[in-house]
């Protein structure tokens, strides 16, 4: 049984590459964790903020590979405390998010355990071509 394709129409032409970027996001980890929230702060302004209680920022990584924003959190074992108890794991996460062309990372801060990260998306211009018709005979 073939997968119908949301872009398999013929009026789109070259949209293919969001078909994959799609395929790689539903593709990836159902795991929730970190919990986030994605804020619109303004027509041009979003925040991203991951609920990351108890990792510092040494524990930490955000990056841009390609075009996704990666997120990593690591945090090492305390091997000298002895626990009667352990409800609270020391716990490793990778979150991703595909970011659009033109996507901007502002700037990103540790608060309270969130992590939140600020972007700009560009106004898009808007493009119009004039295309001469040559008359055959």
């Amino acid at each position: 049984m073939s997968r119908l394709s949301l872009f398999s129409s013929p009026l789109l032409l070259g949209f293919d590459h969001f078909e994959r970027a799609l395929d790689r996001v539903s593709k990836a980890s159902a795991d929730g964790y970190p919990p986030y929230n994605i804020e619109q702060l303004g027509e041009d302004r979003l925040r991203i903020t991951l609920a990351v209680a108890g990792f510092t920022m040494d524990d930490l990584s955000v990056q841009i590979e390609d075009t996704q924003l990666v997120i990593r959190g690591k945090q090492t074992d305390d091997r000298e405390r002895i626990y009667l108890h352990r409800g609270i794991a020391a716990r490793q996460f990778q979150r991703s998010f595909l970011l659009a062309d033109g996507m901007e990372v502002l700037g990103a801060e540790l608060a309270n355990g969130l992590l939140s990260i600020n972007l700009a998306r560009p106004q898009a211009d808007r493009v119009v071509k004039k295309i001469n018709v040559l008359a055959r005979d």
